[in-house]
């Protein structure tokens, strides 16, 4: 059995208590513990306008990136919810995710939805 290195996270709810003690806990954690050698969060709809508006969200990107996390958001969801610019500023890569998500899916890689 190959042992899987790669952890996506795709995150499409946008309570900010999960994403405080969930999204950003764990991947930050699975970083800076060795648990993953890579992690990418995906940022899929709501969550897009919370990561805009909460201050404390914003922060917390900041050291999910700075940890190493790669922090991308689905592009459709940004520009139909006026946020893409706002979350480029903060350096998150904002593109279309249908196509690399079914890739995610088809090739049976590690991804936990929240």
């Amino acid at each position: 059995m190959s042992e899987k290195d790669h952890l996506y996270l795709l995150w499409t709810n946008d309570n900010p208590v999960t994403a405080e003690k969930m999204v950003f806990m764990y991947t930050i954690n699975a970083l800076l513990n060795g648990w993953w050698k890579n992690v990418t969060l995906i940022i899929w709809g709501a969550p897009a306008l919370l990561v805009s508006e909460n201050t404390t969200i914003r922060e917390k990107v900041e050291q999910a990136l700075k940890a190493g996390v790669h922090v991308t958001a689905c592009k459709a969801c940004a520009d139909q919810l006026g946020v893409t610019e706002n979350l480029e500023k903060q350096g998150i890569k904002v593109i279309y995710w249908g196509d690399p998500l079914t890739k995610i899916l088809k090739a049976d890689e590690t991804l936990i939805t929240i």
